[in-house]
């Protein structure tokens, strides 16, 4: 590494403006958010002749954090090894496989760990409409049976699993569809907001798992209501019919519980 940076002292500025210009003459097609904190970092780490691998793991995880490739994000350090190495003032072309691994390595380390914290929220939570997703509920159900069989009692006992099912006709595109669901997730969170489970089974379908309490029928009630009114709202969503919402009954164990999922209307 030593052999690479020498002799940077004072080129910060000039540093960056070299590798911007080879970035974006290889191709980098997000020319407006090259120029990330992290870039600068980078370039003092290289004009101070200091270690690159913290530097280089941060520029990773911004450009992971403002969408970039992985492929896009090993052109733009290739183009940073490019405009050091190049000689003169003219333009430096990159060459990916001339990036050492050592320059290599905390950059994809770093936009990995981005990547994967990216995927776990993405596996939890449906992004349209902010619920979690089933693949969430089928955990909290296997949660819930062992908190029962620790009780000596059964899940149904405690816990109801409430489904609420949208009619939309399979010919009106998928609009209605989309912003129904997305105006009945936000009263399912306002109505159920004290610790409930609600996830989001298929497209026209959530379900709420939730403890046994006096109140349970009028918030399902609420839910219709609002849920209704909110879709009554948007003439955009009149093809939608009527809000169905049930009571499931949790059968004995939680394998049976989680295969009943896949089965609800």
């Amino acid at each position: 590494m030593s052999n690479w940076i020498q002799g940077c002292t004072g080129i910060d500025r000039s540093l960056r403006m070299r590798w911007r210009t080879a970035s974006l003459a290889a191709g980098w097609p997000f020319p407006s958010d090259w120029g990330v904190r992290a870039v600068d970092v980078v370039c003092r780490a290289v004009a101070n002749e200091a270690d690159l691998a913290e530097p280089l793991g941060r520029l990773g995880a911004a450009r992971a954090e403002a969408g970039v490739g992985l492929a896009e994000a090993l052109l733009d350090v290739a183009a940073l090894h490019a405009a050091h190495t190049g000689t003169g003032d003219g333009l430096v072309s990159p060459d990916q496989d001339s990036v050492p691994a050592w320059m290599l390595r905390p950059l994809v380390l770093g936009w990995a760990e981005v990547q994967a914290e990216y995927a776990v929220g993405r596996e939890v939570q449906d992004p349209l409409t902010g619920l979690t997703t089933a693949s969430y509920l089928r955990t909290r159900l296997h949660e819930v049976y062992r908190g029962a069989l620790a009780a000596g009692r059964t899940a149904d006992e405690d816990h109801a699993l409430i489904t609420v099912s949208l009619d939309i006709p399979p010919d009106t595109g998928g609009y209605p569809m989309m912003m129904a669901m997305v105006l009945a997730a936000d009263v399912l969170r306002e109505v159920f907001d004290a610790g409930e489970t609600v996830s989001l089974l298929r497209p026209d379908t959530a379900a709420v798992l939730a403890t046994r309490r006096s109140c349970l029928e009028e918030r399902c009630e609420r839910v219709r209501a609002q849920v209704r009114s909110s879709i009554a709202g948007d003439p955009a969503l009149r093809p939608v019919g009527p809000v169905r919402i049930r009571q499931e009954p949790l059968p004995g164990d939680p394998a049976a519980a989680c295969a009943m999922l896949g089965a609800l209307d």
